[in-house]
């Protein structure tokens, strides 16, 4: 009897809709024509409502049937039962690498390039003789300067010995220390004159270029002689948004994929910046890493994941299983009140956190040692029997 009542309510239903279709078709037609977006919004929302009233009175009419009808085949689904595992949050942005040790060598002194002592792709060490620059003679002018020092240096201490006997004037013994400390200061500005027709490797690294040939006259004005680069400390810099500014710090973990090489390197972030870009509203990141196969070039593009926020506790459930109803609630299916692999599907309003990956962080509505359906979560209705899979 309440099986044929609730088939002639079903039939009733149906026939209510059916007769009032044609008179709400020409409703809807008469106000698509009037061309009045407050009608048209009006209707719009009428229509939401009523959607919304007869999908939940379909819900119902459904769960009264699948209780009266015992012999209705149960949707087969699959159950996961939830405890607390690790859950970890990533911010993942495009980083580039680079090295502070990228220097263009130039010329400080005017004259001919005359050797050219590397070549490259050779390892060099830090002050190892590069390139050298014809010195115009200047060698010569300090070989003299030299002697020229070494005579007042010994005429001064000469004096000095007389005017501690207090023999001589005070005079003499002035103007040979005064020639003394000339000479030596001549000394000194030619050694600094030549040192510059020397081109040294400023740190230990690799000659990547050479730009002139040896033979050019060259000048601190022209171009660069050459460049040599350190490719043993990398690092990665990034843009992070602003609103990670208050998680992003110093010495959190990060993950950085090269796609070139196929390999992702671990580091810590070393720097955080304290400059917003009011262009993109972010803030620069680096993070310093080990290159001792220099497999890892400068300008090399790379993802950078950061782990913002970690939860060891956390109840974590498939993306697939979540739905949301008309107001905009989620919910998940429990399978509740089991009976070997029969169970009963719950409706359960759930707070979604975070996500990462496939999974969302569940922050209330659910408790550990729970069990939701999984596969098949979408076709369930609430208060229907299930058939769980084993």
């Amino acid at each position: 009897m309440r099986k044929l009542t609730i088939i002639s309510l079903l039939g009733i239903m149906a026939f209510a809709i059916s007769c009032g279709e044609k008179k709400e078709e020409r409703n809807i037609e008469k106000v698509l024509q009037s061309d009045d977006i407050a009608e048209l919004k009006s209707l719009k929302a009428e229509l939401s409502q009523k959607q919304h009233k007869l999908i939940t009175q379909l819900e119902k009419v459904s769960a009264a049937i699948a209780k009266l009808d015992s012999n209705k085949n149960m949707p087969l689904v699959s159950a996961l039962q939830i405890e607390p595992q690790t859950f970890k949050h990533y911010i993942e942005v495009q980083a580039g690498f680079d090295t502070e040790e990228n220097v263009m060598l130039f010329a400080e002194y005017n004259g001919i390039l005359t050797d050219i002592l590397v070549k490259e792709g050779q390892k060099v060490s830090k002050g190892q003789l590069l390139a050298k620059i014809d010195d115009g003679g200047l060698s010569q002018q300090l070989l003299q300067a030299e002697v020229q020092a070494e005579l007042s240096k010994t005429t001064y201490e000469r004096q000095q010995k007389l005017w501690e006997q207090n023999i001589g004037s005070e005079m003499q013994y002035l103007q040979s220390k005064t020639n003394y400390e000339a000479q030596q200061k001549a000394v000194e500005q030619l050694r600094k004159q030549l040192q510059k027709t020397r081109i040294e490797a400023p740190f230990s690294g690799v000659i990547d270029e050479i730009l002139i040939e040896e033979g050019n006259m060259v000048s601190p004005a022209s171009g660069a002689i050459m460049r040599i680069i350190n490719l043993d400390e990398m690092y990665a810099k990034a843009d992070i948004p602003e609103i990670y500014v208050s998680s992003v710090k110093t010495g959190k973990n990060v993950d950085l994929y090269v796609p070139v090489l196929r390999d992702t390197i671990a580091a810590k972030i070393s720097q955080v910046n304290n400059f917003i870009n009011p262009e993109n509203r972010t803030f620069k990141v680096e993070a310093r890493v080990k290159n001792d196969s220099w497999s890892i070039k400068p300008n090399m593009i790379a993802k950078m994941r950061i782990a913002d926020y970690v939860n060891d506790s956390a109840l974590l459930v498939p993306k697939n299983v979540v739905s949301e109803d008309a107001d905009g609630r989620k919910y998940i299916f429990l399978a509740s009140d089991a009976k070997g692999n029969k169970a009963e599907a719950k409706k359960q309003f759930v707070e979604l956190g975070l996500s990462e990956g496939n999974y969302y962080e569940i922050k209330s509505g659910l408790t550990a040692g729970q069990t939701i359906i999984n596969e098949g979560a979408r076709i369930v209705l609430d208060g229907q029997k299930v058939e769980i899979l084993n």
